[in-house]
């Protein structure tokens, strides 16, 4: 199956203590890039999300949103953690037996101390499950979203390729024609020029030169590209840059035909050709 890196999911789904609001989004990229977007209230497991995202995805530009709409009635009433006030009173003794001058701790100032009022809330352990299981479905859903988006581009590509076939098809039988035209265009040219002509040599140097412009070779190997791009196309995968790479040799390929090119119908089908080619690697741009 071919994946698009095009793709988008999002999902709203009650947990416990509120309403987790997810949302990815992805587009072309060359490598994975994620950007986490994640409230205060879920900080904390950017780890497994970077987690789940990279074992699911394998290329993309990925911006994953997450929040979390907490209820009115979620948060329990504050308490005291006496073990944490014990620990700040005996810090705050040996404070003073060394800086018998410093101000004693306000209510205020005990308050705000890291750990001592106590907040029921979600329990983080259930919370952490229900951001796996969301986001687990989220991907999932997405990762459906472009594998439809790549069966529709693997459909363009393969409508491409027949038009890429039809193109050297027609340029085969064209090879020894152009040849043949050549060598009579030069000879009547050299009859003109010179009164006495050397035969033999004349039709040594037009083989020698008949072997430079023969684009038989690149001909076959136009065919082992297209061949090889079908049999990729078959075998599903993350196969973006391997068909990007076959792009590149089908273009070499076609600019070559285009440079040994002694009649107006090889150009033509040379530059069909590479308009083909890069139509089709305009798509792929976009595949996994």
């Amino acid at each position: 199956m071919i994946f698009s890196m095009t793709g988008f999911a999002s999902l709203e789904r009650e947990v416990a203590g509120g309403v987790l609001v997810l949302e990815l989004r992805s587009v072309n990229h060359r490598y994975l890039e994620l950007q986490l977007k994640l409230d205060e209230h879920l900080r904390s497991f950017e780890p497994l999300v970077r987690e789940l995202i990279t074992a699911k995805l394998g290329r993309g530009k990925v911006e994953c949103r997450m929040s979390l709409m907490q209820r009115a009635d979620s948060h329990k009433s504050a308490t005291l953690d006496t073990q944490a006030l014990q620990q700040l009173a005996t810090l705050s003794a040996t404070v003073k037996q060394a800086f018998p001058s410093s101000q004693e701790l306000s209510v205020a100032d005990i308050l705000r101390w890291p750990g001592v009022v106590v907040t029921g809330g979600a329990d983080q352990s259930q919370l952490e499950d229900e951001v796996r299981n969301c986001l687990t479905q989220t991907l999932q859903d997405m990762t459906e979203a472009r594998a439809r988006e790549g069966e529709k581009l693997a459909l363009l590509i393969l409508e491409r390729l027949d038009d890429v076939e039809h193109q050297v098809a027609g340029v085969k039988p064209l090879i020894p024609m152009q040849i043949k035209a050549f060598h009579e265009r030069m000879l009547a040219k050299l009859r003109e020029t010179l009164k006495t002509i050397d035969e033999e040599r004349v039709a040594q140097e037009l083989v020698v030169f008949s072997q430079r412009v023969d684009v038989d070779e690149e001909l076959t190997r136009l065919g082992a590209h297209i061949t090889e791009v079908r049999r990729i196309l078959a075998s599903g995968g993350a196969v973006g840059k391997r068909l990007d790479f076959l792009m590149q040799e089908l273009n070499r390929e076609a600019n070559t035909l285009g440079s040994k090119s002694f009649s107006t119908e090889v150009s033509q089908a040379s530059m069909a050709l590479k308009v083909l080619i890069e139509q089709m690697r305009e798509q792929i741009q976009n595949i996994e």
